[in-house]
């Protein structure tokens, strides 16, 4: 079992930025990805950004050139910085692991709100 517990929500200003941390009870070097996803009131939830094991990254086309995800192996934690933050960025993010076996798992979540 792991388990995953985010940080770094908060309610910001459009334009403003925001750091979001997940940090994982087991060793991530062992995850075969991490990510950020993101669910709005009445839409579905949503991809934002991952990072496999061998550092290969993909983000949503929405969050391109803003968002960054990156990882601490010695820490067993991901990141997501969040840069020039629109009202649409507003959501639950959500911290995903997928292990071998296909096994995955998700965080409580963390609240982003963007006001304008």
């Amino acid at each position: 079992q792991v388990q995953l517990v985010e940080s770094g929500g908060g309610l910001v200003q459009a334009g403003g930025s925001l750091r979001l941390s997940c940090a994982a009870s087991g060793s991530i070097v062992s995850f075969n990805s991490m990510g950020w996803y993101r669910q709005a009131p009445g839409k579905q939830r949503e991809l934002a950004a991952t990072i496999t094991s061998g550092g290969t990254i993909n983000y949503a086309d929405s969050v391109k050139g803003r968002f960054t995800i990156s990882r601490d192996n010695a820490k067993n934690t991901v990141y997501l910085q969040m840069n020039s933050l629109k009202p649409e960025d507003t959501a639950v993010y959500y911290c995903n692991a997928k292990l071998p076996w296909n096994k995955s798992y998700w965080g409580q979540g963390t609240q982003v709100t963007v006001s304008s």
